[in-house]
C-alpha cells in the first residue's frame, strides 16, 4: 500500500469505500496487507483488510517513525499495529524520506501487488505515492490505482 496522507473526511469516506470494494474481489484466507499505517491512506487499507478477514504485516521504517506521525493517529496505529500477523522493521533511526522509501521498497519486494492511493500527480517529496507508483511499475508489480471520482487533496 502507497497512498496519500492527510485526506479530507469527504475523501476518506471515498477511498474507505473504494478500498473495501477492490478487497472484496479476493479470498480472506489468502489476502494478506502490507502497510506502514501512517495516517491516511495506509491506515485505511489496513483496516480494510483486516475487516475483509485478512492478515497484516506492518513495516515500520524507522525506530522513531510512529512518534514522527500526528499525535491524533497514535492510538489508531497502535490499534492496527496490535493487530498485525508480522512486523518488519527497518534499520533507520529517523524517520526521513530514505527511511520512507526504503520501507516501499521492501514492501515491492513482498507484494504481489500494490494498492495506491494516488490522483496520479508528481510526489511532493521523495518517496511520496508518485515514486513508489514508478518503482513498482519498473518492477513489474501490477498497480491498482485507489483514486474515486470526488475525491480531493489539499
Amino acid at each position: 500500500m502507497t497512498g496519500h496522507r492527510g485526506l479530507a473526511p469527504s475523501t476518506t469516506a471515498l477511498v474507505s469505500w473504494a478500498l473495501y470494494a477492490d478487497l472484496g474481489q479476493y479470498d480472506e484466507d489468502f489476502l494478506v496487507g502490507l502497510s506502514c499505517l501512517a495516517d491516511g491512506a495506509d491506515a485505511l487499507f489496513a483496516r480494510a483488510v483486516l475487516d475483509r478477514g485478512g492478515s497484516l504485516v506492518v513495516i515500520v521504517p524507522a525506530t522513531n517513525y510512529r512518534d514522527k506521525l500526528p499525535e491524533e493517529h497514535h492510538a489508531e496505529y497502535d490499534d492496527l499495529f496490535s493487530r498485525a500477523s508480522d512486523v518488519v522493521r527497518l534499520d533507520f533511526p529517523d524517520s526521513t524520506s530514505e527511511a520512507h522509501m526504503a520501507a516501499s521498497i521492501k514492501m515491492l519486494e513482498m507484494a504481489d501487488r500494490l494498492f495506491a492511493v494516488w490522483d496520479g500527480e508528481p510526489a511532493r517529496g521523495y518517496g511520496g505515492s508518485a515514486d513508489v507508483v514508478a518503482a513498482a511499475r519498473e518492477r513489474g508489480t501490477p498497480v491498482t490505482i485507489i483514486w474515486p471520482d470526488g475525491a480531493q487533496r489539499d
